[in-house]
C-alpha cells in the first residue's frame, strides 16, 4: 500500500530536530539533520548538519558537526568543520576545533582553539597523526 522511501540524507535538508527547554538527556545523540537544543544534554552529539544551542541550552560532552550557533552553555570538546558562531549570551569552556570562528562581544569564551585549514584535518587530529 505504501512505498518505502529510502532516505539518502538529502530528504532531511531543511528539517530540524528539537529538544525543548526543561528536557534533560543523558546519553549520545546522532543526527543527519539539523538540530536545536534548548534543554540539557550530558553526553556526545554528532551531526552532519547544523547544531543550534539556544539560550537555555546546556551541553556537557563532545560535539562534532558541520556548523553550529551557540547562545547557551557548552562544556567539553567541540569540532565544527565549517562555521562556529558564538553569540553574546554564550558560555564556552573547553576545547574548540573549527574551520571558521565568529564570536560576538560579551561571550564567555574560555577555551583552547585550533583553526582547521581543511575539514579532513579533524579526522587526522582524531587519528593522532597531527595536522599537516
Amino acid at each position: 500500500m505504501f512505498d518505502k522511501v529510502k532516505k539518502n540524507g538529502t530528504e532531511l535538508l531543511g528539517k530540524t530536530n528539537r529538544i525543548v527547554e526543561g528536557t534533560s538527556i543523558v546519553g549520545d545523540i546522532v543526527s543527519k539533520a539539523d538540530f536545536r537544543l534548548d534543554g540539557e544534554l550530558i553526553g556526545n552529539f554528532t551531526s552532519q548538519g547544523k547544531l543550534v544551542i539556544g539560550m537555555s541550552g546546556v551541553v556537557k560532552g563532545e560535539i562534532i558537526c558541520n556548523n553550529a550557533d551557540i547562545e547557551g552553555q557548552f562544556h567539553g570538546k567541540i569540532k565544527v568543520l565549517e562555521v562556529l558562531n558564538i553569540k553574546a549570551t554564550a558560555k564556552i569552556h573547553g576545547e574548540v576545533l573549527v574551520g571558521k570562528l565568529s564570536i560576538e562581544p560579551g561571550a564567555d569564551f574560555t577555551a583552547t582553539c585550533t583553526m582547521l585549514e581543511h575539514a579532513n584535518q579533524v579526522i587526522m587530529l582524531e587519528d593522532g597523526k597531527g595536522a599537516e
